[in-house]
């Protein structure tokens, strides 16, 4: 499995989007530095608690989810940081281009299980992020950070090669025997054409695994979260110009025609979006 180092090699752009196309994944590292990923890390614990204390460890289990945090930004603003990422960025503007909006970020602290033990949830069954093949167009893009080192044994997320942009649906007796592990360090980061065919690993180390996932969308794609109005209005208007656009500022839907009939520089969904 070839890595691709983003401080050591200056076409790792044009390597690593090449790599998607041709293979439907690649994998970069050198891109999350190792105090942030530590810093990342416990502020995700604190996040699973918050999410525990307003939703409810019930609703949350009968979700039928393992780990999965979603709107972590709600409950800290540290997460808004890797939608400034220049690498990040890069790989977003290379594929779904600069006008793209986040369509999701979910962090994930997966569990370690005994061998078998581990439940059967849609997150390690093997699954396209975006179930939608467009006649090879890129529609979506997922850039997913490891927050520790990924290996077999921690559940390193599995991916099946050349998997992607298929027009029919392949069975688990063709995907398993295909699949391999990703096996890099902590602060790199995967990224893959979404409609490949992945799956959470078995995690045996006996520690939690950490990661984020990002999914970016051409901007006419509905978010998974609204996340404008997640955070609220006070919170966006400050951030920067890009991020605002990650997050769906520039894409919102009028709700009266008052809104519709503002100046363009005014308007909630601008001009030029894609």
């Amino acid at each position: 499995m070839h890595l691709l180092d983003s401080k050591k090699n200056p076409d790792w752009v044009s390597l690593a989007l090449e790599a998607v196309r041709a293979q439907g994944f690649s994998i970069v590292t050198n891109v999350v530095e190792d105090a942030i990923v530590q810093e990342t890390s416990d502020r995700m614990y604190a996040v699973q608690e918050a999410i525990v204390a307003d939703i409810g460890q019930d609703r949350l289990e009968a979700a039928g989810e393992l780990g999965v945090l979603r709107g972590m930004m709600r409950y800290d603003r540290w997460f808004l940081r890797f939608l400034e990422l220049p690498d990040v960025l890069a790989v977003v503007d290379g594929t779904v281009s600069d006008t793209s909006i986040m369509h999701l970020q979910n962090g994930f602290i997966l569990p370690s299980f005994e061998p078998g033990e581990a439940p059967q949830v849609f997150q390690n069954q093997f699954h396209m992020d975006f179930r939608r093949v467009l006649n090879g167009y890129m529609a979506s893009i997922n850039i997913f950070i490891p927050l520790v080192d990924f290996y077999e044994e921690n559940g390193g997320t599995l991916v099946v090669p050349n998997s992607h942009q298929s027009e029919t649906v392949p069975s688990d007796e063709y995907l398993q025997p295909r699949a391999i592990p990703v096996e890099c360090p902590a602060g790199s980061m995967i990224v893959y054409d979404s409609t490949l065919y992945h799956a959470a690993g078995q995690n045996r180390s006996g520690k939690d695994r950490l990661s984020i996932n990002h999914q970016f969308t051409r901007s006419f794609f509905k978010q998974q979260i609204d996340y404008v109005r997640l955070l609220g209005d006070d919170a966006i208007e400050p951030l920067l110009p890009r991020t605002r656009q990650l997050l769906g500022w520039y894409t919102r839907v009028v709700t009266s025609l008052d809104e519709y009939y503002r100046p363009p520089d005014e308007r909630l969904y601008r001009g030029g979006q894609g």
